[in-house]
């Protein structure tokens, strides 16, 4: 298939097929996103009021940025959103916060990002929140079947050009407000914060620093540090300081899994045990779906739930209940403490959202994240084969993923060198409890490069909204970051006025 030509809907149906297996070449990782964890634990909160202070505006995006052909022109509205109520203006110089949005529409993040509105105010900053092209409102080519048509309407869709897209934007602002002295910072988390520290590299003269939260840029191929198994041993860290008994649980359970599955009707009583939406059609359904849930309770194992206590509370508890109680029976318990009571749970069937149809191309084209699951974990060892992965992604988009071009970009085999040599004013903050940190920076690189590791954090969750229960340990590292970019701003000011005098 060079040039495959497929409806929006039948994309949908064949992420849907990459989904049900987590042996179907690691096209199932878990996602990089801030934000879901909230959604998957507080759906409700998709409903909270967005701020009567955000207005919204669309600006002529060059689709691409990288070619001078006359299709290349062509331009796509790209939403972003702005906050002008604690801006100081521009008469004196006062900040931009600038948010990267990520793999998801911005909605989202207008609502659960709490970082820039709540320190607007310190900052006297203006907020802007930029969603990424082929995401939310934000759609090449007039509507989302057209840009998911083939390769070639695909093509423009990458990193390189979304951050492109952002430099533009905030040049564009800065212009329009004749704020062109006010310093810059951008923010993004997990892919996004990539974006953030990617985005400072590339485009110093725009961004005066980066926060970067949960980015895991070392988690790709041909990079000195990178940690191919270091995401589900994570996980496991987190299960087993929780509880040994559920750690043993679950790693007893899928051989069960696999000894009912091969009954006679087997499926069927797997699907009966764990409340299906669906009749399961494999065992290796069930077990993404169980694999993807401990990986999310680990990646998301934030205060006050605590989702991998929830769900070992739900595994070891069925076991106190008196009789005797099988290992899968208390593996469901699990999932109903994890998910709370609904009709059914593990939905094979179920269409791939927008968001998750995106990143399968992001993946099967620059994200090429070798995410492996080995030995001595809670989990069913599953290498990651490139080549399979790559073959995958070639048979339905008809072209090959570039396993490499993340490191050529952005930074070679020994990434801290480079931040270290061409890098400056980027805070790289981590909770060693999210799995994706075993992908990030978590030692200081240079004076100006640092990192901010946080031993009970999870993902995102410094960037995530001010809470009531929030820890010591949290509360400090905000005001860290804060103080950092404040310095940061202040030495702004202080050049700004050397060089204009």
């Amino acid at each position: 298939m060079n040039s495959p030509i497929f409806s929006f809907q039948r994309l949908q149906l064949f992420v849907t097929v990459l989904s049900s297996s987590i042996a179907a070449a690691h096209f199932n990782i878990p996602r990089l996103s801030p934000t879901l964890g909230t959604i998957l634990e507080q759906p409700e909160i998709l409903s909270a009021s967005v701020s009567k202070d955000l207005q919204t505006f669309y600006y002529p995006q060059t689709l691409d940025h990288f070619n001078y052909r006359p299709e290349s022109y062509s331009a796509f509205q790209q939403r972003y959103v702005m906050n002008f109520k604690h801006w100081g203006g521009a008469n004196a110089s006062a900040p931009i916060l600038a948010y990267l949005g990520a793999e998801a529409p911005l909605d989202d993040d207008l609502t659960v990002i709490g970082f820039l509105n709540e320190n607007a105010i310190h900052f006297k900053a203006l907020l802007v929140y930029i969603e990424h092209r082929y995401y939310g409102k934000s759609i090449p080519f007039g509507s989302r079947e057209e840009a998911f048509k083939n390769a070639s309407t695909r093509g423009y869709f990458n990193s390189a050009q979304a951050i492109t897209d952002y430099a533009e934007i905030i040049m564009h602002i800065k212009k329009k407000l004749h704020a062109f002295y006010s310093p810059v910072i951008v923010i993004g988390g997990s892919y996004g914060g990539m974006l953030a520290s990617w985005f400072r590299l590339k485009y110093p003269h725009v961004a005066l620093g980066a926060l970067a939260s949960s980015a895991p840029i070392l988690y790709f191929d041909d990079i000195k540090l990178q940690p191919e198994g270091g995401y589900y041993s994570v996980v496991t860290k987190d299960f087993r300081e929780a509880s040994e008994t559920c750690y043993q649980t679950i790693q007893k359970s899928w051989s069960e899994i696999d000894k009912v599955a091969s009954e006679p009707q087997g499926l069927s009583t797997l699907s009966k045990k764990f409340k299906t939406c669906y009749p399961l059609t494999s065992s290796s359904e069930l077990k993404s779906f169980l694999v993807l849930m401990y990986a999310y309770a680990a990646q998301y194992d934030r205060p006050p739930r605590y989702p991998v206590t929830a769900v070992c509370g739900g595994i070891d508890g069925a076991s106190s209940i008196g009789s005797e109680v099988d290992t899968l029976s208390k593996i469901f318990a699990g999932v109903v403490a994890y998910y709370k009571n609904r009709s059914c749970y593990v939905n094979p069937t179920a269409n791939a959202s927008e968001t998750d149809i995106g990143w399968r191309w992001q993946r099967c084209s620059e994200m090429v994240i070798p995410i492996s699951i080995g030995n001595g974990t809670m989990f069913e060892p599953s290498p990651f084969d490139l080549k399979r992965f790559m073959n995958r992604c070639e048979s339905f988009y008809g072209v090959p993923p570039r396993p490499h071009w993340i490191t050529s970009y952005y930074g070679g085999h020994d990434i801290k060198l480079i931040l270290h040599r061409f890098g400056s004013n980027v805070i790289f903050s981590n909770g060693l409890r999210d799995p994706y940190s075993s992908g990030g920076v978590l030692e200081n690189i240079s004076d100006s490069v640092l990192a901010i590791a946080t031993v009970n954090g999870s993902h995102c969750l410094d960037i995530l909204p001010k809470r009531k229960t929030d820890p010591e340990w949290l509360i400090k590292q905000r005001k860290i970051e804060v103080k950092i970019i404040k310095g940061w701003i202040a030495k702004y000011y202080a050049d700004l006025k050397a060089f204009t005098q």
